[in-house]
């Protein structure tokens, strides 16, 4: 069991960059050269909304990546709208250019044709694995938890 628990944990790591070096490759078939591939996954999870920094920041996984600077290049080329919040003048919330839409609408043409490549090739396991990729995350977030660190690695447990 503990040498599938380190293989899980270094998989998740190696399928998430394997996965941005796709959304890289499917950027180039495009001649999309303004944008990269964590700036494009940043642009497809914000989707049709309008959040705040904050808030997109927790929708998805951007290792190793800066999000303000993502943000900030993006509405510099277009991709993305910056509005003054009601509620406080100091921030922002961001949502879509018409180019983002664009893309978003791009990037969603890729996946479609990436789940029917997927079930080509028999791999059709998909929704066992979130669920159980979700139990993890369930575990991880209480493990992390001050009330249960403390006492994870004593040996009395």
């Amino acid at each position: 069991m503990k040498e599938s628990y380190l293989e899980t944990i270094s998989l998740i790591e190696r399928l998430h960059r394997l996965f941005l070096e796709v959304v890289k490759c499917e950027l180039d078939d495009l001649k999309i050269e303004d944008i990269n591939n964590v700036q494009a996954l940043v642009l497809y999870n914000l989707g049709g909304e309008q959040i705040s920094i904050g808030e997109l920041t927790t929708r998805g996984c951007y290792l190793g990546s800066n999000v303000s600077y993502n943000l900030k290049k993006m509405v510099q080329y277009g991709y993305i709208d910056q509005v003054t919040s009601k509620h406080d003048k100091r921030s922002y919330l961001i949502k879509l250019s018409s180019k983002g839409m664009s893309l978003c609408r791009k990037i969603d043409a890729a996946l479609d044709k990436h789940v029917t490549l997927l079930e080509g090739e028999g791999i059709t396991e998909l929704g066992e694995l979130v669920a159980c990729l979700k139990k993890l995350e369930v575990f991880w977030g209480s493990a992390s938890a001050p009330r249960m660190r403390f006492g994870m690695f004593r040996k009395d447990k």
